[in-house]
C-alpha cells in the first residue's frame, strides 16, 4: 500500500526554500503528485473491492485530496510566496465546500474550494490562489472555486440558495482558522437564524426540479445514482434540511434531534453506504464522473459488487433489484423528514387538492367508518398508535379509505404502516374483509394508481400479495422496458383508469368505446394487475402468471368464471400485440388463427384493453399511432369472424369511412383526383396506416407524380421517440427491400420498424423507421438525406448497394451488453399461401439487410415483411414462397434456411446477393 503522507512530505521537503518561479514549482510538483494520486486511487479501489464499504472509499479519496491540496498550499505559502510577518491582507483560509465539504469524494468528483479572505483581494492573495489553482489544473482535476471575503460570502449566501447550501457544508482545510470561525459564526447568526422554512421549501422545490429532469420515477431502469429519485442527492437534501433546521453536524445527531429513530438512522447509513459503493465503482469502471447506471454498465457493476444469478434472476437483475429497494428506502426517509418538517411548521402540508381538502375538513368531514382513523390537517391518519396491532386489516383499510375519500395519507400513518408489516401474515391475507377492501380499491373508479403506488412503497402491497412482493423493484434487463415490473403493473392500472374514465378517449377511441360494454370489468382490472406477476421465474411468465391468477382470484373474491377469465388474459396477454405487429393482417389465416384462440367477442374486448394498457405502461414513446392502427385493424378483422360475419363496422365500410376522412383533409383535391388516388391503394393500406401518415403520403405521392418522378423519398425525424422515418415511393422491384435495408446498413442505420405496401398500378410505398444517430435534428436529417440519396441512386441503377455495404469497415468485436439467443420458426399453418419465417435475435445495424440477402440467395420470394424491435430484440417475420409460388415444405430445404439464418447471427451472412421482395 502506498505511504501517501511520507511521499508528500518528501516532495515538500525537496522543494527549495528559495523557489520563486511558479512554473518551476509546478514542473517539480505535478509529476510526483500525479503518481501519488494515481497510486492513492488504485489503493482506494482495491480497498473498495476488498472491504465493500462505499463510505470508507469516499472518505479515503477525500483524505487523499486533502493531503494533496495541503501539500500544494504549503509549497505555495511557505516556498513560493512566503510571508514571515503577514499583514492583515496576507491572510487566507482554504475551505472545502459542496460534496468535498462533506468529507466524501467519488473518483471523478469535482473539488469545490473557497479561498476565504479577511476583507478584499490583495496581490499576495491573488498570487497564492492562482498558484494553487494552476497546480490543480495541471493535475487535470475538475476544480470549482470561489475567492470571497467573509462579508461577500454572507451577502451571496443570502441571495443564492445554492451558495447558501455550499456554505452550510463548508469544512476548514488549512490557513487562517480565525477567518473560517468568523464565517461560521456569522453565517449561523446572520443567514440561517429564522430562515429554516424558506430553506426547506427551496430545497424541496430544487429536488422536485432535479428529479423531474433526471426521471420522475425512482424505478427507471437506467437510474442516475447521484441526481435521480432515490439517489445520493436525495440523502444529501435530507441532511441539509436537518443540518439547517436542527443545527446538527453529524448523521448520528439526527436521532438526538428527534428526526429519526435508531433503526431509521441505520437505514439512512445503509442507503448512503450502498449508493456510495455503487457510485465509486461506476467512476472507477468508466474512468470518468459517470452518474447514470446505463445498461452497458450494469453487468460490470454487478460483477464488481459480487452478485451472481439466483432463483431465475440474472446477476445484473439481482443487483438492480437491490438498487431499487435502496431507492425505495430513500423515499421512505424523505417522507419521514417531510413529516417532521411539517410538524415543526417549517414546511407546508401537501394535499391532493388543497382547496377541496380545507373545504371538506371544515364543512363536510368524511365518515371514516372507524374510530381508528382521523383527519390530520386534511390528510388521513391513525387516531391511536395501536390501530394496526388492534386490527391488522386496518393496514388495508388505510389505503381503501384514502382512495374512497380522495385523501392523502399522513406520513406518520405511512411510517407506522411500514413498521407494522409483520402483522400481515397468512390470516390477514385470507381474511375476507381484507380482500374485499383490496379488490374494491383495485377496481375503484377513482383512478387508484396513486394510492396503490403508495401502498407499494410502504411495503403493504407486497406483504399482502406475496407474489407481487417477489417482483417489487425487479428490473428486466432489456432496452424495451423503462420501469421495474411492479411500477409497470401499477402504471398499467393507471392507463386502464384513464381509458375507462374517458380521459384517454381521444387517444384510444376504440378501447374507450368497447370498455363500456365489457361485462367482466373486475376480471379485466385484476388481469391488468397480474399480467406480469410471474416475471423473473424460470418458467414462461405468462403460463406461470396464469397459475398465480387461478390461485389469487378466489382469494380476492372473484367467482370461478371471473378467475378463469383472468387466468386466460394473463396467459395470452402478449398474443394481440405480437399478432398485430408481426403477422400479415390481410391474410385470412392470420385472423382465423387469432380468432381461434380468442373465441369470444368479450375476450377480444378484454384483450384489446389489456394490450393497450400493457404497451402504454412500458415507457415513453413505446405506444405509437402505428401500433394503434394495427391493433384496431386486428380487432375489427377478428370481430367479423367471431360475430359470424357481423361487425360493428364492416371492413368495406371502414375503408370507405377512412377515405371520407382523408378526402376532408385534402380539401384542395378535385373529386376525380382523389378517386384516382384512392383506387391506387389496396384495403390493407387504408386499414393499417394511421390518419396523419395517410395525409402526408397522399401529398408526397401527388407531388412526385406532378414532378414526373418515378422514384422519390421523404425523411422525417421524431426526437421524442428517438427515431427517423424514411418513406420511399418507387416502381415495384424484386430487390427493393434489399436496396432499402442495404442503404440503411451502409450508413450504419438500425431499422426498428417498417411498413411495406404495393399499389394497384405497380408502385410501392415503403416506410422504414430508423433509430436516431444524432441528438440534433439538423445532423440527423443530413444522415437521412444521405441514405435517401443512396436509395434513389441504386433504384436508378447508378450505384450498387452491395458495393456500398462491402465498403463499410467490418464491425469490431466488442462486448455485448445484451444476450439474445437467435431463433427461427418455420410455420406453414399460419398462412394459406406462404410459409411464415419468424426470426428473432439480437438487433444490430444491418441485420435486416443480411437476413434479406441470405433469403435471396436461397431463391425465396418475400411477399410480405413485418419488422418489429423490442428494445435490443429484433423480431422479423417474412412471408415467403419458392420461385414457383409454393410453400417451403421439404425438410431439407427448411434445414438449409435454418443454417443460413443462424449464420447471419454468427456474423457470416453479410455481403450476399440481395433478396427479392413483392408487395402485400
Amino acid at each position: 500500500m502506498p505511504d501517501t503522507a511520507a511521499d508528500l512530505a518528501r516532495l515538500l521537503a525537496g522543494i527549495d526554500q528559495t523557489t520563486s518561479d511558479p512554473t518551476r514549482l509546478r514542473e517539480r510538483m505535478v509529476p510526483e503528485l500525479k503518481r501519488i494520486i494515481e497510486e492513492g486511487r488504485a489503493a482506494a479501489e482495491e480497498n473498495l473491492r476488498r472491504h465493500r464499504d462505499g463510505m470508507a472509499c469516499a472518505r479515503e479519496l477525500c483524505g487523499l485530496m486533502d493531503a494533496v491540496i495541503q501539500t500544494i498550499y504549503a509549497a505555495v505559502v511557505k516556498r513560493l510566496y512566503r510571508a514571515d510577518n503577514p499583514t492583515a491582507g496576507e491572510q487566507i483560509a482554504v475551505v472545502a465546500t459542496g460534496g468535498y465539504g462533506r468529507g466524501t469524494l467519488a473518483p471523478g468528483s469535482d473539488i469545490d474550494l473557497l479561498f476565504l479572505l479577511p476583507y478584499k483581494q490583495t496581490a499576495w492573495g491573488e498570487s497564492v490562489v492562482e498558484a494553487i489553482l494552476y497546480v490543480l489544473w495541471d493535475l487535470k482535476l475538475k476544480v470549482g472555486h470561489a475567492t470571497r471575503s467573509v462579508a461577500e460570502c454572507l451577502r451571496e449566501g443570502r441571495a443564492d440558495m445554492t451558495i447558501r447550501t455550499a456554505l452550510l457544508e463548508a469544512r476548514f482545510l488549512f490557513g487562517e482558522r480565525a477567518l473560517f470561525d468568523e464565517l461560521a459564526a456569522r453565517f449561523d447568526a446572520e443567514v440561517v437564524q429564522g430562515t429554516a422554512a424558506e430553506f426547506v421549501e427551496a430545497k424541496l422545490r430544487e429536488r422536485d426540479a432535479r428529479v423531474a429532469k433526471s426521471g420522475a420515477s425512482r424505478y427507471l431502469v437506467e437510474p442516475n445514482v447521484k441526481d435521480g429519485k432515490g439517489g445520493l442527492r436525495d440523502l444529501n437534501t435530507l441532511f441539509w434540511i436537518a443540518k439547517y433546521t436542527f443545527r446538527v453536524t453529524e448523521t448520528e445527531d439526527l436521532v438526538g434531534a428527534g428526526l429519526f429513530t435508531p433503526e431509521e438512522l441505520r437505514l439512512f447509513e445503509r442507503c448512503e453506504e450502498f449508493l456510495w459503493r455503487v457510485r465509486c465503482h461506476v467512476h472507477f469502471a468508466t474512468g470518468r464522473a459517470e452518474e447514470r447506471l446505463s445498461f452497458g454498465l450494469q453487468p460490470r457493476i454487478a460483477e464488481r459488487l459480487g452478485y451472481a444469478p439466483r432463483g431465475g434472476l440474472t446477476a445484473v437483475e439481482r443487483f438492480m433489484k437491490s438498487y431499487f429497494l435502496i431507492a425505495k428506502d430513500v423515499g421512505d426517509l424523505t417522507a419521514i423528514v417531510c413529516a417532521e418538517m411539517e410538524a415543526r411548521h417549517t414546511k407546508r402540508p401537501p394535499v391532493l387538492n388543497r382547496w377541496f381538502g380545507r373545504f371538506r375538513e371544515r364543512f363536510r368531514a368524511p365518515d371514516l367508518e372507524s374510530d381508528d382513523f382521523r383527519l390530520d390537517n386534511g390528510r388521513l391518519g391513525v387516531s391511536r398508535e395501536d390501530a394496526f396491532e388492534r386490527d391488522p386489516v386496518n393496514l388495508i383499510r388505510l389505503f381503501w379509505l384514502s382512495d374512497r375519500h380522495d385523501l392523502a395519507i399522513h406520513p406518520d400513518a405511512s411510517r407506522l404502516a411500514t413498521r407494522s408489516l409483520s402483522l400481515i401474515g397468512p390470516l390477514v391475507r385470507v381474511d375476507r374483509e381484507a380482500n374485499r377492501l383490496f379488490l374494491d380499491l383495485l377496481t375503484s373508479q377513482n383512478a387508484p394508481e396513486t394510492v396503490l403506488r403508495h401502498m407499494n412503497e410502504t411495503g403493504v402491497l407486497g406483504r399482502f400479495v406475496p407474489d407481487f412482493g417477489r417482483i417489487v423493484a425487479m428490473m428486466q434487463f432489456n432496452m424495451y422496458h423503462h420501469f421495474t415490473v411492479d411500477e409497470h403493473l401499477i402504471r398499467s392500472l393507471g392507463v386502464l383508469a384513464k381509458i375507462e374514465s374517458g380521459e384517454a378517449k381521444d387517444e384510444h377511441p376504440l378501447a374507450h368505446r368497447v370498455i363500456g360494454s365489457i361485462r367482466n370489468r373486475r376480471a379485466l382490472t385484476v388481469a391488468v394487475f397480474l399480467h406480469d406477476i410471474a416475471k423473473g421465474r424460470k418458467e414462461d411468465h405468462s403460463i406461470a402468471g396464469a397459475a398465480v391468477a387461478r390461485k389469487l382470484g378466489p382469494r380476492f373474491g372473484l367467482d370461478a368464471a371471473e378467475t378463469a377469465t383472468v387466468a386466460w388474459l394473463v396467459e395470452h396477454h402478449l398474443l394481440m400485440s405480437m399478432t398485430a405487429q408481426s403477422r400479415d393482417l390481410s391474410d385470412p389465416k392470420t385472423i382465423e388463427t387469432f380468432a381461434g384462440v380468442v373465441q369470444s367477442l368479450e375476450r377480444l374486448k378484454l384483450l384489446l384493453v389489456l394490450t393497450i394498457a400493457d404497451i402504454k405502461a412500458v415507457g415513453p414513446g413505446v405506444w405509437t399511432a402505428w401500433k394503434a392502427t394495427l391493433l384496431r385493424t386486428l380487432y375489427y378483422e377478428t370481430e367479423v369472424v367471431l360475430s359470424g360475419g357481423h361487425s360493428e363496422i364492416a371492413r368495406t365500410d371502414r375503408v370507405r369511412l377512412i377515405q371520407m376522412r382523408l378526402r376532408e383533409q385534402l380539401a384542395d383535391w378535385t373529386a376525380e383526383e382523389f378517386d384516382a388516388y384512392a383506387a391506387r391503394h389496396y384495403p390493407p393500406y387504408w386499414l393499417k396506416v394511421d390518419a396523419v401518415r395517410q395525409v402526408r403520403n397522399a401529398r408526397f405521392m401527388r407531388e412526385a407524380v406532378a414532378e414526373g418522378r418515378t422514384v422519390a423519398t421523404r425523411c422525417e425525424t421524431d426526437a421524442s421517440r428517438g427515431i427517423t422515418e424514411l418513406t420511399v415511393y418507387s416502381p415495384d422491384h424484386p430487390r427493393l427491400l434489399a436496396i432499402l435495408t442495404g442503404a440503411c446498413a451502409a450508413a450504419g442505420g438500425n431499422i426498428v420498424d417498417a411498413q411495406i405496401f404495393t399499389t394497384a398500378d405497380g408502385f410501392v410505398l415503403d416506410t422504414i423507421v430508423l433509430s436516431r444517430a444524432f441528438d440534433q435534428d439538423e445532423d440527423e436529417m443530413r444522415r437521412a438525406a444521405r441514405i435517401a440519396s443512396a436509395i434513389e441512386r441504386a433504384l436508378k441503377g447508378e450505384i450498387r448497394i452491395a458495393d456500398l455495404v462491402a465498403d463499410r469497415h467490418p464491425r469490431k468485436d466488442r462486448p455485448r451488453t445484451f444476450q439474445v439467443a437467435p431463433d427461427l420458426s418455420i410455420d406453414n399453418a399460419l398462412s394459406a399461401r406462404e410459409t411464415v419465417l419468424e426470426i428473432s435475435g439480437l438487433d444490430r445495424p444491418g441485420l435486416l439487410y443480411e437476413l434479406t440477402t441470405a433469403l435471396s440467395r436461397l431463391n425465396l420470394n418475400i411477399t410480405s415483411a413485418h419488422v418489429a424491435t423490442f428494445g435490443e430484440r429484433a423480431v422479423d417475420v417474412f412471408y415467403v414462397t419458392d420461385l414457383t409460388g409454393t410453400k417451403i415444405t421439404q425438410p431439407d430445404r427448411q434445414a438449409t434456411i435454418r443454417r443460413a439464418v443462424m449464420a447471419v447471427f454468427e456474423g457470416e451472412g453479410a455481403g450476399r446477393r440481395p433478396a427479392r421482395k413483392a408487395g402485400e
